[in-house]
C-alpha cells in the first residue's frame, strides 16, 4: 500500500512539473512573429504588449484588413488583437476629355466626306488616322484648319 501511494504521489509531481515547465511566450517572441505576419502589407505595423497585438496601418481593403487580423489570432501565444487599422478610401479618378465635346464633332463633321479618316482624342488631343489620298490630305487639313480647333494631329497616311 505505500509503494502504491509514494507511486501516486511521484506521478502527480511529475505531472505538475511538467505543467510548469511549460514554457511562457514572451512578448518578444510574439513581436517578432507578429512583425513577420504584418510586413505582407507595408502601410501596417504591430506591436505586442502583454500577449495583445495592437494592429495600426492602412489597408487597401476590408478583406485584407480581416485576414491579417486571423492571421495575428493564430500566433500561439496572442490572447487577442486590438484593431487601430483603417481602411483607405477608393479614390475614384474622373477621366475628363481635354478636347471640348463640340470642337470634336465639328471636326468629325469637317471630315465627313471622307470616310477613312477618324477623328478620336488621343493623349487629351484630336488626333485624325486613316488613309488618305494627298489630295484629301490637303482638303481636310484645310477645312479642319479653318475650325480653329487648336492643337489637332494628323497621323492619318498619305497614299
Amino acid at each position: 500500500m505505500k509503494k502504491t501511494i509514494a507511486m501516486a504521489t511521484l506521478a502527480l509531481a511529475v505531472s505538475f512539473g511538467s505543467i510548469s515547465c511549460k514554457k511562457k511566450v514572451t512578448d518578444a517572441e510574439l513581436q517578432t512573429q507578429a512583425t513577420t505576419v504584418v510586413t505582407s502589407n507595408p502601410n501596417a505595423s504591430v506591436e505586442v504588449k502583454d500577449g495583445t497585438a495592437h494592429l495600426s496601418g492602412t489597408f487597401a481593403d476590408q478583406a485584407s484588413k480581416d485576414s491579417m487580423i486571423a492571421s495575428l489570432k493564430a500566433i500561439p501565444g496572442v490572447k487577442e488583437v486590438m484593431d487601430m487599422s483603417t481602411v483607405a478610401e477608393a479614390v475614384v479618378v474622373e477621366t475628363v476629355s481635354a478636347v471640348d465635346p463640340m470642337v470634336q464633332q465639328k471636326v468629325t463633321d469637317a471630315v465627313k466626306d471622307f470616310p477613312s479618316v477618324n477623328v478620336e482624342v488621343v493623349n487629351g488631343e484630336l488626333t485624325l488616322t486613316g488613309n488618305i489620298s494627298p489630295a484629301q490630305a490637303k482638303q481636310v487639313k484645310m477645312s479642319v484648319d479653318a475650325l480653329q480647333a487648336g492643337k489637332v494631329n494628323y497621323n492619318y497616311t498619305v497614299k
